[in-house]
Formats: structure tokens, C-alpha cells, sequence
């Protein structure tokens, strides 16, 4: 498939009537609203160099055992517990 330049797409639209100028902006606007959406935090991270992500993870790994310690007692309370056999 050949590569299409944005002059070669501006020449097109030059030459569109007028009333077909709505269709296609519509048309390009809901395709730049897709490439943004596919922008996710999660392929974001994935972009950051190595190093800059083992940091990141390790920092969050720290704040997770700060909660984990501090939400101990709760946590015993909801898994530990009464099992009643009812057979």
C-alpha cells in the first residue's frame, strides 16, 4: 500500500464541495478520537525505559506494604471466621 501524504489528502479535500465538508471532518475527528483513546496509562508505562519502570514499581511495591501493615487487623477480621458446614 502506498503512503499518502497529508498534502496529498489536503489537494482531495480542496476539492470537495462544500457539502460534503461536515462528512468528512466527522469522519477524521472520530479517527484522531480513537488513536487518543488507545493512549492508555498501562501502554504509557510500558513506553518508559526499563530502569524508570523497575523504580516505579518498586516504589509502589513499598507504598503496598505500608497498607497491607496498616490494614492487617481488617483484613484478619473479613478472612478469618465461622465456616459452617451445612450438609
Amino acid at each position: 500500500m502506498e503512503t499518502v501524504t497529508p498534502r496529498q489528502i489536503q489537494t482531495m479535500i480542496k476539492r470537495l464541495p462544500k457539502s460534503k465538508l461536515r462528512l468528512v471532518y466527522d469522519f477524521v475527528s472520530e479517527l484522531t478520537q480513537e488513536d487518543e483513546e488507545m493512549h492508555s496509562s498501562q501502554v504509557e508505562f510500558l513506553r518508559l525505559p526499563l530502569e524508570e519502570r523497575r523504580r516505579l514499581m518498586a516504589e509502589q511495591a513499598e507504598h503496598m506494604i505500608m497498607h497491607y501493615e496498616q490494614t492487617a487487623n481488617q483484613r484478619q477480621d473479613w478472612q478469618a471466621g465461622d465456616f459452617l458446614d451445612e450438609y
